[in-house]
C-alpha cells in the first residue's frame, strides 16, 4: 500500500537522500515542503520543482501543513528538531527519519513527544559517494532495502504510513527489525564495510595505486570517499555494536591469514566456496525481484 496520495510531507534537509526523497515523492504527486539552512539549497529545489513550499527555517504555518514528517539530519540534530518544533506540527502527524543508527535517537523522541504525534524510525539503504541535493535521484531507491526500524510505542497506523513511504519510493524490499537489532545488524553491512574500505585506502603508501588497480580495488573502496562528519557520528553512536563486528572481522581474517600461512590449500578452497555460495544468495535475490 503505497502513501495517502493526499498526504502533504515535510522534509527537513535536502541533502543527498532528502533531496532524493523530495523527488520521488513530488513525482507521485505528494505536496512537498521542506526546511533547509541553504537558501541556496531550496532555490534550487524550487527551481527544479523537487519542493512546493521551502525555507531556511522551520515556518509554523508550514509544519502545521504536514501530514507526515521526514527528518533527514544528522543523529545529534533530530532530537533537537523534535524537541524545538514539535508543538507546530498538527495533530496526527507522523514523525520519521533516515538516520543510520536507532537506539541512541528513537527512544529519547519518544519520549518527549506529544501524546498526539508518533514517531516512526526508518532507514533507507541508499546511498552515493558523493552529497548535496544536486546529486539527488530518487532511482537510488529502486534497487535499495528499506527497514523500518518500530518500538513496542508505535500504531499500526504509523508502520503502515512508513511502509507506504517505502512502496511510494520503490524500494526493492521493506522489512522490519527493533532498534537494537537493527543497530546490530549496521554495524556490520553498513559501517564495518565503510571501515574496511577506509583501512583498504589508508594500509598502503604508494602514490601510484590508481595506475595499478583493476575493478576488484575499485569496488571495494568505493565508499572510502566518505562524508567524514557524519560517518565519524555515525560510528561513535553505534561504537559497541561496531567494536563487536570488527572484532569478528578481525578473528576472521586472522583465520584466513593463518591458513594461508600454513599453506592450509583445502580448508581455504573450502572459506572461498562457502564465501561464493552467501554472496550468490544476492544474485539469486536480485534475479526474482527483476523478474
Amino acid at each position: 500500500m503505497k502513501l495517502d496520495p493526499n498526504a502533504a510531507v515535510l522534509i527537513v534537509g535536502l541533502g543527498l537522500i532528502g533531496g532524493s526523497y523530495a523527488k520521488g515523492l513530488k513525482k507521485a504527486g505528494h505536496t512537498v515542503y521542506a526546511v533547509d539552512i541553504s537558501a541556496e539549497t531550496i532555490q534550487y529545489a524550487l527551481n527544479n520543482n523537487l519542493i512546493d513550499e521551502g525555507d531556511t527555517a522551520p515556518d509554523p504555518s508550514v509544519l502545521g501543513k504536514a501530514d507526515v514528517v521526514v527528518l533527514a539530519l544528522y543523529p545529534h540534530l533530530t532530537l533537537a528538531w523534535v524537541r524545538n518544533n514539535q508543538d507546530a506540527l498538527k495533530s496526527g502527524a507522523i514523525i520519521t527519519d533516515v538516520t543510520g543508527v536507532k537506539s541512541c535517537i528513537v527512544y529519547d523522541i519518544q519520549k518527549i513527544l506529544r501524546p498526539d504525534l508518533e514517531f516512526i524510525a526508518a532507514h533507507p539503504m541508499a546511498g552515493k559517494e558523493v552529497s548535496g541535493i544536486v546529486n539527488s535521484d530518487e532511482k537510488i531507491f529502486y534497487d535499495a532495502n528499506y527497514i523500518i526500524v518500530p518500538t513496542d510505542r508505535n500504531s499500526f497506523r504509523s508502520i503502515e504510513i512508513c511502509k507506504g513511504i517505502g512502496e511510494t519510493l520503490q524500494f526493492a524490499h521493506i522489512s522490519s527489525l527493533p532498534p537494537p537489532a537493527h543497530d546490530e545488524m549496521i554495524g556490520f553491512v553498513s559501517q564495518l564495510t565503510h571501515c574496511i574500505a577506509i583501512c583498504l585506502m589508508t594500509c598502503s603508501t604508494s602514490e601510484h595505486l590508481v595506475d595499478y588497480t583493476g575493478d576488484s580495488f575499485r569496488d571495494l573502496t568505493r565508499i572510502a570517499k566518505i562524508n567524514v562528519e557524519m560517518w565519524s557520528e555515525l560510528f561513535m553512536l553505534n561504537r559497541d555494536a561496531l567494536l563487536r563486528q570488527m572484532e569478528s572481522f578481525l578473528c576472521e581474517f586472522e583465520q584466513f591469514h593463518d591458513l594461508l600461512a600454513a599453506g592450509e590449500v583445502e580448508r581455504i578452497k573450502e572459506k572461498m566456496a562457502l564465501s561464493a555460495q552467501k554472496r550468490a544468495l544476492f544474485d539469486r535475490r536480485q534475479r526474482s525481484e527483476i523478474k
